[in-house]
Formats: structure tokens, sequence, C-alpha cells
């Protein structure tokens, strides 16, 4: 049945934090929505899992997933929209850090102002410096690769439309970059909020700084994708082709050279001790390998089953 609401809340030892969190949502929303909260347990070390049987049994909104073990926020968050069935449903995460007082604002940008996706701003933050200088620095590259003017991609607290989520797939660590995917799956209008930072009450951060590491190269990999992913020729054919004609062209000049010297009977260099012929040589075995790279590449993706995939808006 179609709800209004649906709320993913991938978690990791949350014990403390988890009753005052779900109180503070049934407060928020109360009788004005229709909603589903889905708790999903990454594989949590403490008594997390116990507290969450203990408030499904007093809260019948509550749907829980457990990991076996811990698999990391993107596949919490997917398998969580894999069950979401709210016409809106919103992430947010565990740690008390995240307002449930910006939820109804959140959804009436989705619902009234035709939003499909809105993503929250800490605008204002209680975190240290190490982390919240790589965070901007994080956040400027992602909006200049990615051509989306959102201020803070890394907040946990964002709405989608439901046929947003349910067509994309967060795998790896590319939760930080959903508004990215959807942007890829053909949903521009992407709004962002100004939305409160509360101090971590209970608990340690359970991100080091090695994520930032890992982030830069993830969004390396899905700008790659987005772009290449179904035509990968079109980046390794041309850049083969370009490099194997360089140094098609730097051979054929050292060749003429070389040929001119020998019908006018002069000394000339022999062809081993010309530097520009290493270079001309390297360049076109680049290129052929490249181009190879893009020809087994096109093979791969012929024979994806997400080839034909393409999200279809309406057939009249």
């Amino acid at each position: 049945m179609l709800m209004d609401i649906s709320i993913v809340i991938p978690l990791y030892n949350e014990e403390e934090s988890l009753p005052e969190l779900i109180e503070w949502i049934n407060k928020v929303l109360g009788q004005k929505h229709s909603y589903e909260i889905i708790l999903v347990d990454d594989g949590s070390s403490d008594k997390s899992w116990n507290v969450i049987l203990e408030l499904k049994r007093k809260f019948s909104i509550i749907k829980c997933i457990r990991f076996q073990r811990n698999y990391g926020k993107s596949a919490a968050l997917n398998e969580g929209f894999k069950i979401a069935q709210g016409g809106v449903i919103f992430t947010m995460d565990a740690d008390l850090q995240d307002s449930p007082e910006e939820l109804p604002e959140m959804y009436k940008m989705i619902t009234e102002n035709n939003y499909d996706l809105v993503s929250g701003w800490k605008k204002k933050r209680y975190d240290p410096l190490s982390k919240t200088i790589p965070t901007k620095l994080f956040n400027w590259a992602t909006r200049k690769t990615s051509g989306i003017k959102l201020n803070d991609f890394n907040c946990g607290l964002k709405a989608y439309k439901q046929e947003v989520v349910k067509s994309i797939e967060v795998y790896g660590e590319m939760h930080r970059y959903i508004p990215i995917l959807a942007k890829n799956a053909g949903f521009n209008k992407i709004g962002e909020k100004v939305v409160s930072h509360q101090a971590r009450k209970y608990g340690v951060t359970k991100f080091g700084l090695n994520r930032f590491v890992n982030g830069f190269l993830d969004l390396l990999t899905i700008n790659f994708v987005g772009r290449f992913g179904k035509k990968p020729m079109h980046f390794f054919g041309t850049i083969g082709t370009l490099m194997f004609v360089i140094g098609f062209g730097l051979f054929l000049s050292i060749s003429i050279d070389k040929l001119w010297h020998l019908i006018k009977n002069t000394p000339a260099k022999n062809i081993a001790d010309i530097s520009w012929f290493y270079v001309a040589l390297t360049s076109m075995i680049i290129g052929v390998q490249l181009f190879l790279a893009g020809f087994v590449g096109e093979l791969i993706a012929r024979n994806s089953v997400e080839r034909n995939k393409y999200l279809i808006k309406e057939t009249l």
C-alpha cells in the first residue's frame, strides 16, 4: 500500500540514539502523514538490533533489516530503498545529528514544488576542522565536475520522489553521489534546503579521513561511468586514435628525413639514436592498446543486462 512517507535510516552501533530518534520522528509527523520507518542495521556489534526489535514491538510503522556484517552505508540505503513504499522517501542518519523537524518542509518541496530530490545543507556544522575543511573541498570538486549546484552533497538528510530511488542503484560508497546518480537517470530538478545540524549526543563518528580519499576516487568513477559507461569506445578510442596518429606522424617524419639523406647520399643519424623515434613508437603502442581497451569495453557493454535500460517517463 502506497503511503505518504518512507524514512530509510542506516545505522551502525547506535543503540543509545535509536529510541530518542524514533520518538522524535513520531512527534514531528504524528497523525499528519501515513509513514513508515525502515531501520537498516549495518552489522552493528553493540545492542542496536535488540533495541530495534523492541522498537518494532512498540511501533507497527517500523520495518527492519539486519546485515550479517558491516557492508557500508550505500548497501544499507540500497536495501532500504528496495522495500520503501512511500511516495516521498527520506534518508537520514541515526546519530541524532539530522533533525526530523526538517521533514515536513522537505516533503512540501517534493509534493508541492515538484522537486525530484531535495538535499539538506548543514550550513552551520558542529564538527571539527579536520572534518569540515576536507568536506568543503569535496563539495567544491563535486559541484565543478557534476554541474549540480549543491553546497552539501554528503548531508545524510535528503528527500526523493519514489521513482528516483527506484531508478538508481547505490553501491560501493556511492551514497555521497546519489544526486549525480539521479541526474544521470534523468531527474534534473534537484533542490536544496538549509537544515539544522545537531552536535553528536551519543557515541563517536564512524567515519575517518580515508573516506575523503575514497570519495574523490568514487567521484572520478561515477563521472566517467555516467558519461562513457555505455559508450567506452568514445573515450578510449578517441584518445587511442589521437595518440596513434601523433606517433605515426612522428615516425613518418623521421623516416622521410632518413630517406632524404639516403637519396642525397649525405650522413644521417641512425634511427635508433633518435630519441623522437622512441616517443613515436611508444605513442603508437599506447594508442593501439587504448583503442583495443575501448573495443573490449564495447563488447562488455553490448552484453550487459543494462545495455538498453532507459528510464521511460511516460507511454501513451
